[in-house]
């Protein structure tokens, strides 16, 4: 609990920091319901502080429904009401920019249609597969082949959604005590889901002004030998960075010098808005050991986040184990969303051309605002991707998450995307809404971000705070 708390003195009084630290646990899904807190003495020892001050803590967050006190079983968190939270209002007045996911392509009712019109030659199958249709597996393999990276229909499995695919193969690859490099900050399910499989995962940092620590990265996979390493080398999220030549190259060899299996996520490789052309998918060239490397793929960033439909790509001795595992996690994937998935694949430029338009004019809708707004901010200028990773001018990224969830703005702080604790001066910004909304969430933090000034103690603005 306290690793997970990390900075939280960064408003007064006290006892309220720490009462909204473990709130935003709470609302980030990083605690569950009905999780037993520590102790009031164990927790004030851990944190060197009062145990008034954590009793006074606790009390805040009975008196907001957060927890609740069992006579002989301490204290536990609450299911909270909906994603909105009592203190926000109607949920029609909302800005969830909590998950970085654009709304659908206008062109997949039309898909739908298409694809129910022909639904009575799958009514007669199972409904579901384990390793995917093969029309979907070869329309899948046929991309990769056309981006220079030749695949056959066995080394692609089917599955429902790219976080499935996460999970899977830590399942599959991982044991209690590995070691897994990720980069952090990072896309927190994927540590979420190594974690869970035992792992014990070791940070390569990614800036938005040097990119990802070469020297660090190169130190990781000579010492730790890493089982595993989980990259998004296009369009990281959060920060929006892509991987230079030189980078993709030293991943590549120095993950088939360590024997490392190499994760590539490429759900937001494609979502380029000002580079097109400029792909080039790590793994490929005669320095990749092509044996090592495990591609992840999916529809939720293209086309829309309620299409289940993701995707793995590896040597077929990989998949066979990923099959075989599979079947103690789900059956499979849905045969209807299978053909709607071949469907779009076959429109993909035109889907592709849609999302940078969209997009484009969102993230400089975002940048415009926060330049005006918040000049004393460092917003950094991506060429696609779904986020910005926005630095502010103090470490208060937990108390102003907080702040703007009162007034109808969901965000995730910045320490959730980090690995160990940390990122308190950055802020991910999805550019995923429509620019009205967009325009509405500036607003909010900029009206917000004098008082969460005022209201810290002035020994939080020391720069350490900034350190990860």
């Amino acid at each position: 609990m306290s690793a997970l708390i990390g900075s939280w003195r960064l408003s007064d009084p006290a006892y309220e920091a720490l009462a909204n630290s473990i709130r935003l646990l709470s609302l980030d899904n990083r605690i569950a319901p009905g999780t037993g807190l520590p102790a009031e003495r164990e927790l004030a020892a851990h944190l060197n502080i009062s145990r008034t001050t954590v009793a006074a803590a606790y009390q805040s967050l009975r008196d907001s429904g957060n927890i609740e006190s069992l006579r002989g079983s301490g204290s536990v968190t609450r299911s909270l009401p909906g994603r909105e939270g009592a203190s926000i209002g109607a949920p029609g007045d909302t800005i969830d920019l909590s998950q970085a996911s654009p709304a659908a392509w206008p062109g997949l009712v039309s898909a739908f249609a298409e694809t129910a019109a022909v639904v009575a030659s799958l009514l007669g199958r199972s409904g579901y597969d384990v390793v995917g249709a093969p029309e979907l597996r070869q329309a899948i393999a046929a991309r990769y082949t056309d981006a220079g990276i030749p695949t056959s229909e066995s080394e692609i499995l089917v599955t429902n959604g790219a976080q499935s695919a996460i999970f899977l193969i830590a399942s599959v690859a991982l044991g209690r005590g590995d070691r897994v490099a990720m980069e952090t900050p990072t896309y927190p399910h994927a540590a979420d889901a190594m974690r869970r499989a035992g792992a014990r995962v070791v940070g390569i940092p990614v800036s938005t002004v040097s990119g990802w620590d070469l020297d660090r990265a190169e130190q990781v996979f000579r010492r730790t030998s890493p089982t595993l390493a989980y990259v998004m080398p296009d369009f990281h999220n959060p920060t929006g960075m892509s991987m230079t030549n030189k980078a993709r190259r030293i991943f590549e060899e120095s993950s088939a010098r360590a024997g490392t299996i190499l994760v590539v996520d490429e759900t937001t490789a494609e979502l380029d808005i000002d580079r097109v052309g400029l792909f080039r998918p790590l793994g490929r060239g005669e320095s990749a050991d092509e044996q090592n490397v495990v591609r992840l793929g999916s529809l939720g960033k293209t086309v829309w986040g309620g299409l289940r439909i993701g995707w793995v790509r590896a040597q077929p001795e990989f998949i066979r184990r990923l099959v075989v595992a599979r079947f103690a996690h789900e059956l499979g994937t849905a045969e209807f969303e299978q053909s709607l998935a071949v469907r779009l694949l076959d429109r993909m430029p035109e889907i592709i051309a849609h999302r940078a338009a969209l997009m484009r004019e969102s993230r400089d809708t975002l940048i415009n605002a926060l330049s005006q707004k918040l000049p004393q901010w460092q917003v950094p200028h991506t060429p696609g991707g779904v986020s910005l990773w926005v630095e502010l001018d103090a470490p208060l990224s937990g108390p102003l998450t907080m702040a703007a969830r009162s007034q109808g703005l969901i965000l995730s702080s910045g320490s959730r995307f980090s690995l160990e604790g940390g990122h308190e001066r950055h802020l991910r910004i999805p550019f995923t809404a429509a620019p009205a909304d967009l325009e509405r969430a500036v607003e909010i933090l900029a009206a917000q971000w004098g008082s969460v000034r005022a209201d810290a103690p002035r020994v939080m603005s020391h720069p350490l705070e900034s350190v990860v």
